[in-house]
């Protein structure tokens, strides 16, 4: 069974940090190219940012570009998102979703107030 399992999301403070996890089962997750979206209350998802098999990202928005930063450990099936110097407008329940499998996982809020 194909599954991604978002963890780490929570409620930090502007300019706090967190790092999100996403762990793949059922499928050879180290091929795959993986995707980080977000969807706050009343928008549309956005992408995030990408990362290939090899560790080479595809792109970051231009929101997120320079504070959150993607990557993977393929020998335990892991894509991380570091987010770094967070602002209310971050605020958002955070995907990870895979092309290849068209496979999403089911979120992790993550919450930017004071």
């Amino acid at each position: 069974q194909v599954q991604l399992v978002e963890s780490g999301g929570g409620l930090v403070q502007p300019g706090g940090s967190l790092r999100l996890s996403c762990a793949a089962s059922g499928f050879t997750f180290r091929k795959a190219v993986v995707r980080w979206y977000r969807q706050a209350p009343g928008k549309e998802r956005e992408m995030v940012g990408g990362i290939f098999s090899t560790g080479e990202i595809t792109k970051y928005a231009d929101s997120v570009q320079g504070r959150f930063t993607i990557s993977r450990d393929n020998d335990n099936d892991v894509v991380y998102l570091q987010m770094n110097s967070l602002k209310p407008e971050d605020t958002a329940v955070y995907y990870c979703y895979v092309p290849i499998r068209n496979t999403w996982g089911q979120g992790t809020q993550v919450t930017v107030s004071s």
